[in-house]
Order: C-alpha cells, then structure tokens, then sequence
C-alpha cells in the first residue's frame, strides 16, 4: 500500500471526512484501500427530500468521491517523492498557521478593547495630521431637486438658505414633493458624489462649488437648489470627523499587534516557567 502525503488528506478532508477505518462502521463505497462509510454520507439529505432526490445526492458524492480518491491514488504513484515531500511540508506550514492564527484570532476578539476615546482620536490626529492630506476636494452642502413645476419654489429657496430649526422641520416635512433632496450638511462628501448625485453641476462646478454659495440651476429635468456650506481643497488637511473610521481602524490594528506580541512573549515565559520548554546546549 503506498503512503498517502498528508497534502492529499486534506484535499480529501475538503469534500468529506471519509479517511476513517472504525471497524464497526458500515462501508458505502472502496476505492483500492480506502472507504467511505455510512457516518460519512449521513446529513447530505434532509427528511423532506424525496427519495429520488435522495439517491442522485447520495450516488453523486459518492461518484465524486472516488473519483477523488481515484485521481489521488494515481498522484501518488506518478508523483515524484521530492515533489510529495515538498507537498507534505506546505501542509505541515498550512496546519501550523492554521491553527494558531485561529487561536491568535480567538484570544485578540475576547480580549481587545474596541473602545476609543474622542480624547484618544484627537491626539493621534494632532501627532499625524501630515499624513491626513486630502486626494479629492470634500464639501459640507445641502440641495434640493424640484419638478419643473413646483409651485412653492420661493418658499423652498429661502429656507434652505436661512435653514434655521423651524426650516429644517418644514422642509424635511415638505421632503415627499422633492424629487430629491440632502440636508445633512454637517457630513463631508466628495465632490465627485455630489457631482454624481447633480449631474448639472459637472459643466460649471466650478462657478458653483465655492464655501458660502447658493445656486439655482435649471434644466429640462427640474430645478436644482444648490448650498454649500464648507469647501476643503486637493491636499488640505482632511477634517477629524472625515478621517475617524481611518483613526479608529488604525488604533485597534495597534491594539491588536500589541495584544499578540504579549501573547507570544507570555505563552512562551509560562512554557519556560513550567518546564515545558527548554533548549539544549551543545555539548
């Protein structure tokens, strides 16, 4: 009988976990040496599938599954033995880093602290606001599309200008007749997402897009109510509340290596102190 890498075990332990020999298990199917059991087939089909159903499942996988163990017997034999070993030691390594970034992941999500400070934000963005330059132009603005023949447009306009709490109220509850509208001026956008969401603005956007403007704009699709609060330029310091998913992201990635580097100086002092690992000097 030839010996079977380790790396053709677990291409076989992919599709099904066949590799077992209890001898008071009931085999299904053999290919040369190696079985499939009835404990292997057992789940693929549920109570409420019909019988045919049944059998062309279970007859299904087990034609894949000798053909597997088919292409596998015949790998070994025709394989070179270099070329083997140099299978069983990726999976070796594959196994390794398998099971211990497994446990690394397991022990960083029990113990990580995913709480952070605004106090802790703002000083890593004071000691790094040189690498927070921004790509793209971003702007704080509200604007609203109107049907052409809206009836109530003066009125429209002077609120979203004045834009006091009674204004945002009113036009929030006028916001069903608008054909579409954005009146949170407090988030950045890119200028590409407005000008997305505006088309009309692509050919004079730059008469438009300045801090403090308000345009009205029309074509033959609507009325364009357009206010821009705040315009940040191509590599202006990008603003705290832009960059703090980015903040966070890399504070936790911090905490995180933190966390394993402890891990690993702990796990390995705890060997050494209960004398389960040691190294040997030459003698």
């Amino acid at each position: 009988m030839h010996r079977i890498s380790p790396f053709f075990i677990v291409l076989l332990m992919m599709s099904c976990d066949y590799l077992k020999q209890d001898s008071q298990s009931v085999p299904v199917a053999r290919v040369n040496d190696t079985y499939l059991y009835k404990e292997d087939i057992e789940g693929l089909v549920f109570e409420t599938t019909s019988k045919e159903d049944s059998i062309l499942i279970v007859n299904n996988f087990i034609t894949k599954w000798a053909t597997q163990q088919l292409l596998i017997d015949q790998s070994i034999i025709n394989l070179p033995q270099n070329q083997q070993e140099k299978f069983d030691k990726l999976v070796d390594e594959y196994k390794i880093d398998l099971y211990t970034e497994s446990y690394k992941s397991a022990i960083v999500s029990r113990q990580l602290d995913s709480v952070i400070s605004f106090s802790e934000l703002e000083n890593f963005y004071e000691l790094n606001k040189e690498n927070f330059k921004l790509n793209d132009e971003l702007l704080k603005v509200r604007y609203i599309t109107l049907p052409l023949d809206f009836n109530n447009l003066s009125e429209v306009k002077n609120k979203l200008i004045r834009f006091n709490s009674e204004d945002k109220v009113a036009l929030t509850n006028m916001s069903i007749k608008f054909k579409a509208f954005n009146l949170n001026d407090s988030i950045w956008i890119k200028n590409d997402v407005l000008l997305d969401a505006l088309p009309i603005l692509q050919t004079n956007n730059r008469q438009v897009l300045k801090k403090s403007n308000f345009t009205q704009l029309q074509d033959s699709l609507g009325v364009y109510l357009v206010k821009i609060g705040e315009v940040l330029k191509t590599n202006d310091t990008a603003p705290l509340s832009y960059v703090k998913p980015t903040i966070e992201q890399i504070i936790l990635n911090k905490r995180k290596q933190e966390l394993l580097k402890k891990l690993e100086k702990d796990i390995t002092i705890d060997a050494i102190k209960n004398k389960n690992f040691e190294t040997f000097k030459d003698q």
